[in-house]
């Protein structure tokens, strides 16, 4: 397992407590029951977090996928919620550190074939 896939491992598993944290016991519903409200946001994560634990390597693209929806969450929130950018702000930063790792093995890959191509010719 490469650096970049045991960051994006990470990133996976830290996404899916903050969301189980934030919406369960930090900063939980007043009219919904929190237990309830902490599933439905970590739902988008339960198929990476289960590659995550097979040790499945598209762990990183379904979990990449579901950052983007947890970025926008972040940026939302944090735009427009006042007693919450804390905790907004980790969720878009985790989205994007975990967007970055799931894609670097690639974009190195791909950067180095680009090289190889232009010593070649």
């Amino acid at each position: 397992m490469t650096r970049a896939a045991r960051a994006t491992a990470v990133a996976i598993l830290a996404l899916f407590a903050l969301q189980l944290a934030w919406h369960g016991w930090l900063a939980p519903p007043a009219r919904v029951a929190p237990w309830a409200m902490a599933l439905f946001f970590a739902a988008p994560l339960l198929p990476a977090v289960v590659l995550v634990l097979l040790r499945h390597r598209r762990a990183g693209f379904w979990g990449a996928l579901a950052a983007l929806l947890y970025f926008c969450h972040g940026v939302m929130v944090a735009w427009a919620t006042p007693g919450l950018p804390g905790l907004a702000l980790a969720e878009a930063a985790l989205s994007a550190v975990l967007v970055l790792a799931a894609s670097w093995d690639g974009m190195r890959a791909r950067f180095a074939a680009r090289r190889a191509r232009g010593a070649n010719v």
